[in-house]
């Protein structure tokens, strides 16, 4: 049979990292074996299900490139798939006939038990140091029995019988698995009294309704695994091959959580991460490609991937590695593709500090050109572009004096050094001939001739006229900015210093 394997996030909160790399593992496995990646929405918490995080979560696997071919119908475009729907709302009769089949044939029963009885057990097993567990209290209700307690207007819940025994089955990461029945909790709720559907049930059944051959999910889910085999077997549906990955963790090895990561893939996208890396980080953070490789297209992803390389100890989360890796993968991109990604960053960091109050003008697309060639190389994430470059786009840069003076000079040399540059800028290098190779071997001479070292002439120049101690190369800068602006900067930067200088009457 041809592999089958779904990805099935809740629409509880946005798409976030250990849900993304679920679903690409998923995703690689049945590329990599030519069956189906299926999207399923479990939407069943009605009380916490949000559009805002389904439509989150399409928009996330779609601009990652996890495409599904089968899945439900998104922005007006058809679910496609036989085996739909593909949200579980849309899938409470499938969960009402399968309940009725259980309940017909003695393997699911109704249940009276008040939360009163329910409570006052879970105390006296508390008091007997035992595991919380359902005493079974309603399992051998006679019909008689049962009639009487709906004559009283109970409502029952529905419970699976699950039985004492030791479930086994091979998982691919974790190798054999046994777990015994008596550990879970007594017979399993899978229909609350108003009809509605628990977990569990649903996940047996739309898994196996779907056809579902392997199942590839988060380690947090290995305890469940027997309550579904035992589910498969009772609804007479062939069993799924299990995978359960690794959990990923923080560097100090708890467990990763939105309470002390960044956890959520769109804060990733606004920061400037780029989707190959995000990929291409995640598909290695507990599977390995068995070679030094460390940079892959999702296409390399897909011809390498293979389960039996997934680790099943905890997986650190990284950031500055992800950081360097994202790096890589903006400098691989093409020119253009680079100057379109780049862009709304950029323009949006400067809309943000025009409605601060400063006065910025928007670059024009021969400036945002001009700038590809000397960000590309610097930028660790795309985000990073505004405080790169936006002392281009500014009327007026601030420059705090003691920012300006360099280490070993004081105020006076780095006057008079200012001084001495803008004089050489203004007459020894005129608009035709702005260039960065024409600027930089008569700023050298000026600082041999003053017996200064030019690191710290060029440091003094560069907060001068961009207000911070890091940029693009010195030269290129002063290209970007045209020689006026420079020369003015240079002129506010020297008042700054002569004001700071001046004595107090």
């Amino acid at each position: 049979m041809s592999v089958r394997c779904r990805f099935a996030p809740s629409p509880t909160g946005p798409l976030h990292i250990g849900g993304v790399r679920t679903a690409l593992y998923n995703y690689l496995f049945a590329r990599k074996q030519g069956g189906a990646f299926i999207l399923r929405i479990e939407d069943t918490d009605v009380a916490r299900s949000r559009v805002e995080f389904e439509r989150d979560i399409l928009t996330g696997l779609h601009w990652l490139g996890l495409e599904w071919d089968e899945g439900p119908e998104v922005a007006g475009l058809a679910a496609r798939g036989a085996y739909g729907p593909y949200r579980q709302m849309e899938r409470l009769a499938l969960y009402r006939e399968a309940a009725e089949r259980l309940l017909e044939g003695d393997l699911a029963y109704p249940c009276y038990c008040s939360p009163e009885q329910l409570d006052a057990d879970r105390k006296a097993q508390e008091a007997a140091r035992q595991p919380p567990h359902y005493v079974g209290r309603c399992a051998r209700l006679s019909a008689q029995e049962r009639r009487a307690r709906e004559a009283e207007g109970i409502k029952a819940v529905v419970r699976f019988r699950v039985g004492a025994e030791r479930v086994a089955f091979d998982d691919l990461v974790r190798g054999h698995v046994e777990i015994d029945t008596r550990t879970m909790g007594g017979d399993l709720i899978i229909l609350r009294s108003d009809g509605s559907p628990l977990y569990h049930f649903t996940v047996a059944v739309d898994d196996a309704q779907m056809a579902i051959t392997h199942v590839v999910r988060g380690e947090e889910h290995l305890s469940n695994t027997p309550k579904h085999i035992l589910l498969f077997r009772a609804l007479g549906a062939d069993i799924p091959t299990f995978a359960h990955l690794p959990l990923i963790l923080n560097p100090d090895r708890t467990k990763m959580s939105k309470r002390k990561s960044q956890t959520a893939l769109s804060a990733y996208r606004e920061e400037g991460f780029v989707r190959e890396a995000l990929v291409n980080y995640l598909a290695l953070l507990g599977w390995s490609s068995g070679t030094e490789e460390e940079l892959f297209r999702l296409e390399e992803l897909v011809e390498r991937f293979d389960l039996d390389r997934v680790q099943s100890g905890g997986a650190v989360f990284d950031r500055e590695r992800l950081e360097w890796m994202n790096g890589q993968w903006i400098r691989r991109l093409s020119q253009e593709e680079f100057l379109a990604r780049m862009t709304p960053f950029l323009v949006r960091h400067l809309e943000r500090r025009t409605s601060a109050g400063e006065r910025v003008r928007q670059p024009e697309e021969a400036e945002l050109r001009a700038l590809v060639p000397l960000v590309q190389e610097r930028l660790p994430v795309l985000a990073a572009i505004g405080e790169l470059v936006d002392f281009l786009f500014l009327e007026r840069v601030a420059v705090e004096p003691g920012q300006l003076v360099p280490k070993r000079w004081d105020q006076r040399t780095t006057l008079e050094a200012l001084e001495a540059a803008r004089g050489v800028i203004r007459d020894e290098i005129g608009p035709v001939t702005f260039e960065a190779d024409e600027l930089e071997p008569p700023l050298r001479r000026l600082a041999e001739e003053r017996g200064w070292k030019a690191g710290d002439l060029f440091m003094a120049i560069r907060v001068a006229v961009t207000g911070r101690t890091a940029t693009p190369p010195l030269f290129d800068t002063l290209v970007a900015l045209g020689r006026e602006r420079t020369l003015e900067r240079l002129d506010r930067a020297t008042d700054v210093l002569a004001g700071a200088a001046a004595p107090t009457q």
